[in-house]
């Protein structure tokens, strides 16, 4: 797994598929336009709803939890890295949210 940048993942995000692993109170507070959200917890459940054939950027709050996703998806078969610092990094450097 790598850990890229928010600059790195803002320039990828329309090529890759964004995923979002917060949970559904902190994702209110605004996501990455086009990301997928699945809470960290639920992911295992919910694969299928990621395609294996496109990279994966995993997305948490601060870098923690999506770096753990990010190992299992690699682990089963994905290419998967995590954003570094998370949500709170995008949202201090002024990134779109929806």
């Amino acid at each position: 797994m790598a850990e890229i940048s928010i600059t790195e993942t803002d320039q990828r995000r329309n090529r890759a598929q964004v995923l979002d692993v917060r949970e559904d109170f902190e994702v209110a507070e605004g996501m990455i336009p086009g990301a997928i959200h699945i809470p960290m917890g639920e992911l295992q459940a919910r694969l299928s709803e990621l395609d294996a054939a496109v990279p994966v950027i995993a997305i948490c709050r601060s870098g923690n939890r999506s770096a753990r996703v990010a190992d299992a998806l690699n682990t089963a078969g994905f290419t998967a890295d995590t954003m570094d610092g998370g949500m709170l990094a995008w949202n201090r450097a002024g990134l779109p949210t929806t």
